[in-house]
C-alpha cells in the first residue's frame, strides 16, 4: 500500500496465466505493477527468485507498464482543477488508482514532462460489458481544449 496516499495500492502482481507445454514444461505468466519503478523491480526479483527455489530453469522477465507517481502538487493538476470547476462549477474529485497507465510510459521517455490522467466515466473496463457515460466525453473533451488554452495563454 502507498505510504503516500491512505488506502492506494501501490504495487501488485497478477498471475495471468500457467500452461502446459511440451516435455513437461510450465510456462507461468505474471504482470507486475506499481505506481514506483522500484516497487515493480523488487517484487519481479522476489517472484523469480521464488520460481528458482522451486526449480525452474528459464525465468524471463520483459514488458510491463513504467510506473508512474502522483504527484499532488502539480502545476499541470492545478490547471485542470481550475479549469473543471470553471467549466461545470464544482470542484473536480482528485484521486490515484491503481492501473496500468500510458503516463508511466511517457514518463520513460520525458522524464521532464508533467502529466496528469482524466477522461470520461468507464465502467467494467477490459470486460466484455465495458461502457462508457457517452454525456462525459463532452465533458473531457471540453475540459482537454480549456487546459490546451490556459497553457497557451500562460505561455505567451
Amino acid at each position: 500500500m502507498s505510504m503516500e496516499i491512505p488506502g492506494l495500492v501501490e504495487t501488485s502482481t497478477n498471475l495471468a496465466s500457467v500452461k502446459m507445454r511440451e516435455g513437461n514444461q510450465i510456462v507461468v505468466e505474471m504482470f507486475h505493477r506499481s505506481s514506483i519503478e522500484s516497487g515493480k523491480y523488487d517484487l519481479t526479483h522476489r517472484c523469480e527468485t521464488v520460481f528458482r527455489l522451486a526449480g525452474a530453469n528459464e525465468i524471463i522477465s520483459e514488458g510491463g507498464y513504467q510506473g508512474w507517481e502522483p504527484i499532488s502538487d502539480s502545476h499541470l493538476l492545478s490547471v485542470a482543477k481550475d479549469s473543471w470547476e470553471k467549466l461545470f462549477g464544482v470542484r473536480p474529485e482528485v484521486r490515484a488508482i491503481h492501473a496500468g497507465l500510458e503516463c508511466g510510459l511517457f514518463l520513460k521517455a520525458r522524464p521532464d514532462m508533467e502529466m496528469i490522467s482524466f477522461g470520461p466515466t468507464l465502467r467494467d473496463v477490459h470486460s466484455p460489458a465495458e461502457r462508457c457515460h457517452i454525456p462525459a466525453v463532452d465533458k473531457a473533451w471540453k475540459q482537454v481544449q480549456s487546459i490546451l488554452k490556459t497553457i497557451a495563454e500562460e505561455s505567451k
